[in-house]
């Protein structure tokens, strides 16, 4: 049975203080663990994060991207944090020749790794890593088309 793709807008509070136990964040953890039991889970995850930006749209394409800890001043545990998902290459190109398609040029970065803004959430989603993930970037113009 194939099914609709769900489609969330999700927020990971402040840095990666959902995942040291931060007292003002233990509403949004719970609420973050409700989410993933209510929803099928993913087989793939794609996440359009706030904190990458490009001149075209960027897809990860590595098979098993590293973590960037793109934050600052936080407690040293923050940076030995571990999420060991691994990447998708083919839906990473299939959302490639998607944009493609539609007349929208892209770029496809096998680098790259996954930023707080994906590995924040989804460790507290979906803890044991075993879902497939692919970042995509905004455009750094922000403009809308």
């Amino acid at each position: 049975m194939k099914h609709s793709p769900n489609i969330l807008f999700i927020s990971h509070g402040g840095g990666p203080m959902t995942l040291l136990g931060d007292e003002g964040h233990k509403e949004m953890v719970n609420c973050l663990q409700d989410i993933a039991t209510k929803i099928i889970k993913p087989s793939a995850i794609i996440v359009v994060s706030a904190h990458w930006e490009e001149t075209l749209p960027t897809i990860t394409s590595g098979d098993k991207p590293s973590l960037i800890y793109d934050y600052y001043g936080f407690p040293q545990e923050s940076y030995e944090i571990e999420y060991p998902c691994v990447g998708d290459p083919q839906l990473a190109e299939q959302i490639y020749n998607l944009l493609e398609s539609a007349g929208i040029d892209a770029n496809l970065n096998e680098q790259r790794g996954f930023d707080h803004g994906l590995f924040v959430p989804l460790k507290i989603m979906y803890p044991n890593a075993d879902i497939p993930c692919v970042q995509l970037s905004l455009v750094n113009s922000l403009d809308p088309d």
